[in-house]
């Protein structure tokens, strides 16, 4: 780790990038946010204060004006990224748009400097192999947002660089997140390859009118998700039997493996089977607007970090 605050670029200033600011400039990180998009880029700095006051209310931070003066917006990507230990890229999800910006970013930025996106299911090979830079780059996948949700999940293609990652891996938990390591390349990474698997078994289940989406999501917040937030699969499982993992395998796995023998097909995504999730949630249970919802999401979050800092 640099001896100096390490400076951070945050490309793009939606609601992730936002979120990444937040986490690097509380951790003392020095901070340069841009965007193409000028009316982004104005309105970052109030986006990013609410989030901060919001932290702030559950002892999250302290001193939130010395966090925002950390952060700097900058209107052009050259000034943004001049002297960047890291470049935390948020641009659109498509393999053309993150091959453009990664080769402006591979010509702006000094042969020291880590390029990361925030991408959520492309790996980095598809849009890094031309680039001179090439071994310095990965894929950096955070949790939206990922300011109240650690997790953060590195995936180099084969040509990165082992000691980036690992450089990576130590900026990005000096910025107190909670880095993994994705050792080899896998569309969609760890966590949504998870949450798919969770997601296609859901919509089979309501599609089928196995069970309403309400109470589906009541099985997941009031049941799997309560030891989630702390355990994880393998911890829940060692728990659950007697004897551990081997013996919770013997037990139930049999009925397991019946079930990854017919697992959700594909067309559980199909505009018809969408429609009728659709048709069953009918708006789902909260009339609040998206931006309310969100907001009491966020809160709930950081009250759960909250407690989990306390206990740990």
């Amino acid at each position: 780790m640099p001896t100096v605050a390490p400076r951070v670029a945050i490309v793009g200033a939606g609601l992730i990038g936002r979120s990444w600011a937040v986490v690097f400039a509380r951790s003392g990180f020095d901070v340069r946010l841009t965007d193409l998009h000028p009316a982004a880029l104005d309105a970052a700095p109030g986006h990013i204060e609410e989030a901060l006051r919001q932290l702030e209310t559950h002892g999250l931070v302290a001193d939130v004006p010395a966090i925002l003066a950390r952060i700097r917006t900058c209107p052009s990507l050259a000034e943004a990224v001049a002297g960047a230990d890291l470049v935390q890229e948020n641009g659109p999800e498509t393999v053309e748009a993150k091959r453009a910006l990664f080769a402006e970013l591979d010509a702006l930025c000094g042969p020291e400097t880590i390029l990361a996106s925030s991408t959520s299911a492309i790996v980095a090979s598809l849009f890094t192999e031309g680039l001179a830079g090439r071994a310095r780059c990965l894929v950096g996948h955070p949790v939206n947002p990922p300011h109240l949700v650690p997790v953060v999940e590195l995936c180099g293609a084969p040509w990165t660089d082992p000691a980036v990652v690992e450089r990576a891996r130590a900026l990005y938990e000096a910025a107190g997140q909670a880095p993994v390591t994705v050792h080899r390349e896998v569309e969609g990474f760890v966590l949504n390859r998870l949450q798919g698997a969770l997601l296609s078994e859901a919509f089979r289940l309501v599609a089928e009118g196995v069970v309403s989406p309400a109470d589906l999501d009541k099985t997941v917040a009031e049941g799997l998700g309560l030891r989630w937030s702390f355990l994880g699969p393998f911890a829940t499982i060692d728990l659950n039997a007697p004897g551990g993992v081997a013996d919770y395998a013997a037990r139930y796995g049999g009925f397991y493996g019946r079930l990854a023998a017919d697992p959700a097909p594909a067309s559980v995504w199909s505009p018809e089977s969408t429609a009728r999730i659709v048709a069953a949630w009918d708006g789902g249970p909260d009339p609040a607007p998206p931006a309310e919802r969100s907001r009491r999401r966020d809160a709930r979050l950081a009250a759960l970090m909250a407690h989990k800092r306390a206990q740990s």
